[in-house]
């Protein structure tokens, strides 16, 4: 009987035990991390009462509400789906003042030449404030809801902060209708990295851009530099378009690069950071704008790509494989129907005196002049190739690269061109100041080289003749209207295709939201 009755109690103390334990268990569950973490950093112990189930429901109800306001929305979205509306930013980055550090970025955004309104900022410094605003979060609902809000603000601005900062804040590909250099923009792995950081300023402090040259146009901009002939407005915006320009992230290669900067009208060879050889160029004709060095708005309907002229020379990367010594032309048909064919209608003896070759068809036409060129369809119907020779328009050499524009580098029978100022003059093609100089900083001095200086010395019986560089050399065709020389002095020059005033306006509405 009295073993029956310890058993008996035994078993009473047992059930107790477990009880108490579950129901401990059940009391703990009752709190939530987030809601510890934010009382320990707010010393305000209304968080301590937020649930996760509450916290989650107001967390996925904020983030439905304002997708319309998120410039990541499908990837934040898909982040808290994941993670159960769990606010991990939150957690993970209140304490030790981490997020009070991004606010101080994200409010500095003028130094980058960036609008703070582009990331929110106004709006993330008045949430971090009322989290630790007592007089403002009096009960859990008013917990749950400021840390939805500052969950969903903090990773719509750090995703874009962190996007803009390290690959800029457009895509040039998507504005630019003649920008074809492949540009690295933010993949999903990236962001979702943001989610993960050991330490968030330390990431903060780490994506600022340490490159010279980026660093000469912040402190221009931070000293309200005034270029020649512009207004410290004007200068402002011009700052502003070429340090987003250097953010883009452009594969640039190791060794030896040709590197051309088209309103500057000037070719340089680069190894190293140091120029090897510059030379003037000539560059593509740009559109009529009576003051193109004037950033103001932007008119475009729609605003969704820029409206270049037909013979603007494109942005693009390409590799140098080669070089055509007493290169043909192959004439374009822009060229042909707007030029080629008229001039034929107006001088029966134009296409043999400049070495132009009619062909239908793929076939030569012996006697070209029996054409009649007034037809309006002629340069159409026929296409044109000027022989090797003094007149080429090529000159002696052209410098070949894949590119979706047929531009080369080449040389020019136009001399005079480089005496001018303003050398926006070809078609589209760079002709070079210096094109036996460059065949031999690419080729260097051996057979190859002196093979092209003997074939470009001839004067007649010229016949084409390509010949293939050793090792493919990177070529960048770029736009930069604003840069610190060797000296660290400012250089600037104008918009001479008006792109400063696309990017410019494409970045005045971002930061309207």
């Amino acid at each position: 009987m009295k073993k029956r009755f310890l058993s008996g109690l035994n078993l009473f103390i047992m059930t107790g035990i477990i009880c108490l334990f579950f129901l401990f268990q059940a009391c703990k569950k009752a709190g939530s991390e987030t809601g510890e973490i934010v009382f320990k950093e707010t010393k305000n112990k209304i968080f301590k009462n937020v649930t996760d189930e509450k916290l989650a429901t107001v967390l996925k109800k904020v983030l439905n509400a304002k997708q319309d306001q998120l410039r990541n929305p499908k990837l934040i979205t898909s982040v808290y789906e994941k993670n159960g509306y769990e606010p991990i930013l939150v957690k993970r980055y209140l304490s030790d003042g981490q997020l009070r550090q991004m606010s101080t970025y994200l409010a500095k955004s003028a130094d980058h030449g960036l609008s703070a309104g582009m990331f929110d900022a106004s709006l993330f410094s008045s949430l971090l404030n009322k989290v630790y605003d007592k007089n403002k979060v009096v009960d859990i609902e008013d917990a749950c809801q400021v840390i939805a809000d500052m969950e969903i603000a903090t990773a719509n601005s750090l995703t874009s902060y962190s996007n803009a900062i390290v690959f800029g804040a457009i895509s040039p590909r998507r504005i630019y209708a003649h920008y074809y250099t492949q540009t690295r923009r933010p993949q999903e792995n990236d962001m979702l990295k943001l989610f993960e950081l050991n330490n968030l300023g330390k990431y903060l402090d780490s994506i600022q851009p340490k490159d010279k040259s980026y660093l000469a146009l912040q402190n221009a901009l931070k000293e309200g530099a005034i270029a020649p002939g512009m207004s410290k407005e004007e200068t402002s915006r011009q700052l502003a378009v070429n340090m987003e320009r250097m953010r883009w992230k452009v594969e640039k290669g190791e060794g030896k690069s040709v590197w051309v900067n088209i309103p500057d009208y000037r070719l340089d060879v680069m190894e190293n950071g140091i120029s090897l050889l510059d030379m003037k160029v000539c560059v593509g004709e740009g559109r009529d704008l009576k003051k193109a060095d004037d950033l103001k708005e932007y008119d475009e309907q729609d605003l969704k790509k820029d409206r270049p002229f037909s013979r603007e020379t494109p942005q693009l990367s390409s590799m140098i494989y080669g070089v055509q010594v007493n290169p043909v032309w192959n004439i374009p048909e822009s060229i042909a129907t707007k030029e080629i064919s008229r001039q034929a209608a107006a001088d029966r003896y134009y296409l043999s005196n400049n070495n132009i070759d009619v062909y239908e068809n793929g076939k030569l036409i012996q006697d070209s002049e029996t054409i009649n060129w007034s037809d309006a369809s002629a340069g159409k119907k026929y296409t044109f190739k000027q022989r090797p020779g003094e007149e080429n328009s090529l000159g002696k050499i052209k410098f070949l690269f894949k590119n979706e524009s047929a531009v080369y580098l080449h040389d020019t029978p136009a001399k005079a061109a480089f005496d001018k100022p303003v050398r926006a003059v070809s078609h589209g093609c760079i002709r070079l100041e210096k094109p036996l100089e460059l065949a031999q900083q690419l080729f260097g001095d051996g057979e190859k080289y002196q093979l092209i200086q003997k074939e470009m010395a001839l004067t007649a019986n010229q016949k084409a003749k390509d010949i293939a560089l050793p090792v493919k050399i990177p070529v960048h065709l770029t736009y930069f209207t604003c840069w610190a020389d060797q000296t660290g002095s400012m250089q600037f020059r104008k918009d001479i295709y008006g792109l400063d005033v696309v990017l410019y306006s494409y970045l005045m509405k971002l930061g309207q939201g």
